[in-house]
């Protein structure tokens, strides 16, 4: 969780250690990222169970911190309050090797870290550690950086978490409750990495009481046309998924597991309110929401266009299930080059149009205004839709423009075919 707002991150005895002074600008300074820190600790580790503390060193923020109250903000920053007089008032308790010589330091007089600063520093290190007056000095900040070496934190390559359920369960809709935290690991790990996911395996194991011919248990894969990691959106397809599923014996066991994750680059919010990338108020876009609805009907319902390289207008694209799309590829301009704009609107099949005195009818007489632009293709086709065409820009008064073409096998008045119009 705390690699998402800074690389550098480290365990200091009982408290998590933040390194922020690089990302304060990123996330909209100090006031703003404290407040977020403390809201989502608090989510996690539940209401009034966080404290914060700021300070120019790690050791003189966990003393702080351990002298506030859960869902403090304490704040021992040089800018608002000098950091020793501050400390000087804290009980000596809160740095770790004085506790730990607690009865020694409390007969020599001593309650606040003040007192421990007035005592003879050769002597005391004799009588207790040379770490106590090191410790001593690094949360007073006078030993510079070099008291800074921790051992930051990497977030691993790969994420796996497994979780035993508190009982077994055949119902496959009582999964979602006990998924859910592994699906917030998950996207907390993709947020350490600062990356998405388009694929997240999710699976069971069944109970050792299970029929041998079961096998161990089952998976399934939540599957997202674009990457992201966001934790409602995965959690609505694992729902979509479980409804659909019938358990053979009770489960045992879950696990959840991202083989690959790709970074996400930061984008502008789209200027417009509709569109492909725009985002629902619950943070669904468009892309997600087809996503889910492949699960619920089905992914044979939910189809997109794919476009193809043919110079048959009626060939230039296939139908297919949304969960099996993938970008467009970018295709080679037609050769030669259209003559004009195509239409929007494609008539399947063609209309055949009627003639007089070998001009095509609609409405009306039409005017040719340009062409012809000829299409041969399709000749290697086994389903017989070879096209030998001569194309044309037509005007009707009542229709407007028309494009039509003329078949060159037929020589008759009746081989002209109304196949587009413009919007």
């Amino acid at each position: 969780w705390a690699l998402q707002f800074t690389p550098r991150v480290a365990r200091l005895e009982e408290a998590l250690v933040l390194e922020l002074s690089a990302s304060l600008r990123l996330f909209k300074g100090r006031t703003a990222l404290q407040q977020r820190l403390l809201t989502e600790l608090n989510e996690l580790l539940g209401a009034g169970n966080a404290v914060l503390a700021w300070a120019p060193n790690s050791q003189a923020a966990l003393a702080l911190a351990r002298t506030g109250a859960p869902g403090d903000i304490l704040d021992g920053c040089p800018e608002h309050t000098p950091l020793a007089a501050l400390l000087d008032r804290l009980p000596f308790p809160v740095l770790s090797q004085a506790n730990a010589h607690a009865p020694l330091l409390a007969r020599l007089g001593c309650r606040v870290l003040a007192d421990l600063r007035r005592l003879p520093r050769a002597a005391l290190a004799r009588r207790t550690t040379p770490q106590l007056l090191r410790q001593l000095d690094h949360a007073y900040g006078q030993l510079g950086s070099a008291a800074e070496a921790h051992d930051w934190c990497v977030a691993p390559e790969q994420f796996e978490a497994k979780r035993e359920l508190p009982q077994r369960t055949d119902d496959a809709a009582l999964l979602q409750h006990h998924a859910e935290p592994l699906l917030r690991a998950a996207c907390l790990w993709l947020g350490a990495r600062h990356a998405g996911s388009h694929h997240i395996d999710f699976g069971w194991q069944y109970d050792s009481l299970r029929a041998r011919s079961l096998g161990p248990g089952g998976s399934l894969r939540l599957s997202s046309g674009e990457a992201h990691r966001n934790l409602r959106v995965w959690q609505r397809l694992l729902t979509e998924h479980l409804n659909r599923l019938q358990l053979e014996a009770p489960v045992s066991d879950l696990w959840l597991r991202i083989d690959e994750a790709e970074p996400l680059q930061e984008a502008s919010a789209s200027l417009l309110a509709a569109g492909p990338d725009a985002q629902a108020a619950d943070g669904e876009s468009l892309n997600q929401l087809l996503q889910r609805l492949s699960v619920r009907l089905g992914p044979e319902q939910v189809q997109q266009a794919q476009p193809v390289a043919d110079h048959r207008p009626e060939h230039q694209q296939r139908w297919q299930a949304w969960s099996a799309s993938k970008p467009a590829p970018e295709l080679p301009p037609p050769d030669p080059p259209a003559q004009w704009p195509q239409p929007s609107w494609l008539l399947n099949p063609p209309l055949q149009l009627a003639c007089l005195r070998e001009q095509p009818l609609y409405q009306g007489p039409l005017t040719l205004l340009a062409g012809p632009q000829r299409v041969e293709s399709g000749w290697w086709d086994e389903a017989g839709t070879a096209a030998r065409r001569d194309y044309f820009l037509a005007h009707s008064r009542q229709a407007g423009l028309l494009w039509l073409f003329r078949e060159r096998q037929r020589n008759d008045a009746n081989g002209w075919f109304l196949h587009g119009l413009f919007a």
